[in-house]
């Protein structure tokens, strides 16, 4: 049995002529939060549209939950991930608990799948109330119920704490650290931010200029007498 969820072959994407992603292997664990960092503009928002197979890769491979990603069964490797990518999308017209209905219809779910995305992400007393009058944090906390409607293996979200408050920021990170043992799921996470990614992730990546320079545990990142942020700059700036 594979020990990765995910695995990718020198992954390539152009953008004009040049190279969005290029020769990016990835090797994510199961039951881990990975964090993904590099700048904006690094390519990481990239790389999890190619994940998800929203995006078709100009070279190489993509192996999730134990399957080559193709046109021929992207259904089927969607219905066992969940993701947020770039912003929340919803209906502003509708409320929070109608906007997870759609998903559930999608998804084949029932009342108590949406019950339970709305309690873990302390929404369920404002799932009446229309999303437009939602704030930021909200929104972000109900695209991430989105993501977690079924209980998904592999759960990818994309710069999830972008534009909150130092609260929100701090409930995002609370919640995506009790995914991994609350819903039995691996856990993507991209960030511009070492800082941010370090208080919550067990393995991390790091790209920048589409190329990846550094993935590994969190832990044997090797820093010397530099702050984490130090490095991660170094490294970013060097690429």
């Amino acid at each position: 049995m594979k020990n990765y969820i995910i695995e990718t072959y020198d992954l390539c994407k152009k953008g004009g002529r040049k190279y969005r992603v290029k020769n990016v292997n990835l090797a994510v664990p199961k039951r881990c939060i990975y964090g993904f960092l590099g700048p904006n503009g690094a390519g990481k928002t990239t790389t999890m549209k190619l994940l998800l197979g929203l995006i078709q890769p100009d070279g190489g491979a993509v192996e999730i939950l134990g399957q080559k990603m193709s046109p021929k069964n992207r259904f089927d490797i969607n219905m066992r991930t969940g993701s947020l990518i770039e912003s929340p999308g919803f209906y502003g017209h509708l409320t929070g608990q109608e906007n997870l209905e759609i998903i559930a219809r999608y998804k084949n779910l029932g009342t108590s799948d949406i019950k339970e995305a709305l309690d873990t992400v302390q929404l369920y007393d404002r799932k009446d109330d229309k999303v437009k009058n939602y704030s930021l944090g909200m929104k972000q906390r109900l695209g991430i119920a989105m993501a977690l409607m079924g209980k998904p293996e592999l759960i990818i979200l994309d710069e999830p704490t972008n534009g909150l408050d130092p609260a929100g920021i701090n409930e995002i990170r609370n919640l995506i650290k009790s995914i991994p043992e609350k819903y039995d799921s691996t856990v993507i996470i991209s960030s511009h931010l070492l800082s941010e990614v370090e208080q919550i992730a067990d393995y991390v990546g790091i790209i920048n200029k589409g190329q990846m320079i550094y993935q590994g545990l969190l832990s044997e990142l090797e820093i010397g007498d530099a702050s984490l942020e130090e490095v991660f700059l170094e490294m970013t700036k060097g690429a």
